[in-house]
């Protein structure tokens, strides 16, 4: 079974690359030279590919990788590509939340992509996901650079939301049994075993990390505004415009409602220690992140530093 990837660099896709056979696999990415909305590329890309898992995705906006872009633009982008190839299956990753009506540009165009496929006619599934977690991702990573660096960590609301965390192993085995065919429903709820209060799982990741800070209580408001500034200033985000929403209401539900995943095929790993600490990153968030710094060294002629795994399409 030969499948196109989209988003091969980025953090899921890179994990699905990684289980499947190599002359079998086709990473498609702006690193690999095909951009996400152009159909003619894609096409070539797809050619004698049986299905497309479409994991191309962006948290915050950078340059002209807008939302509409990089989800909406580019999903129809490879849904045409996909039917001049003759792929016969689309896997689209999309987010539990994603829905219309939030005023958040990732939700809504998040949603926008699912409509796309879902009036495509052709054969896929749409899988909304929870927060993944892994090496490299937004979620392990953000909290325990924040806990090395800040000896106060602000927890969003006066009442906890909750989490289904979400191990990058387990997604990556719903993505393929959704290529091979395996889910009956065209949409469903991919969540974790484990139902968290994000509190308690913040505080799961910094013990594991070695520290604990001062925990306090923030107004949704002013977890905006730290996601407006950091998105500004920083190159890695502290936190994200997209992710203050997904603190503010949880992730351990789909919105709108969509089956689970049968029982067989459910995420099963547990939000563990184990886990926790093969996803920990290296370091802390220091000067080097602000863009400001970048541009600098871009001036003084040194090398930028690496964006890292939060520019990348996941």
């Amino acid at each position: 079974m030969r499948i196109a990837i989209t988003g091969g660099t980025g953090f899921v896709g890179r994990h699905l690359a990684e289980r499947l056979d190599a002359a079998e696999t086709v990473i498609v990415s702006r690193r690999t030279g095909v951009g996400i909305d152009d159909v003619d590329a894609l096409g070539i890309a797809f050619q004698g590919c049986d299905a497309v898992a479409h994991c191309a995705g962006i948290n915050r906006e950078i340059g002209d990788q807008t939302f509409q872009r990089v989800h909406v633009d580019g999903t129809r982008a490879v849904i045409e590509a996909a039917r001049r190839a003759g792929v016969k299956r689309i896997v689209l990753l999309s987010f539990l939340r994603a829905r219309p009506g939030t005023r958040s540009g990732y939700h809504e165009t998040k949603w926008r992509a699912e409509e796309l496929v879902r009036d495509s006619g052709l054969d896929h599934t749409i899988l909304k996901s929870g927060m993944i977690y892994g090496r490299g991702d937004h979620m392990v990573d953000h909290v325990t650079r924040a806990v090395r660096t800040f000896p106060v960590f602000a927890l969003v609301g006066r009442r906890d939301r909750r989490v289904r965390p979400v191990p990058v192993a387990d997604a990556v085995e719903v993505l393929i049994a959704a290529l091979e065919g395996r889910i009956g429903d065209p949409t469903v709820a991919v969540m974790g075993a484990e139902t968290l209060e994000l509190g308690a799982a913040v505080r799961r990741i910094a013990g594991v990390a070695g520290r604990h800070p001062l925990y306090l209580r923030a107004p949704v408001w002013s977890i905006r505004m730290l996601a407006a500034v950091s998105e500004a200033l920083m190159i890695t985000p502290l936190v994200a415009r997209a992710q203050a929403l997904m603190l503010a209401e949880g992730v351990d539900e789909a919105a709108p409602p969509a089956p689970e995943l049968p029982p067989e095929l459910r995420p099963a790993r547990r939000f563990d220690d184990d886990r926790i600490r093969a996803a920990l990153p290296e370091g802390r968030f220091t000067l080097r992140d602000l863009r400001v710094c970048r541009a600098r060294a871009r001036a003084a002629g040194g090398p930028p530093r690496a964006a890292g795994p939060h520019a990348r399409t996941v």
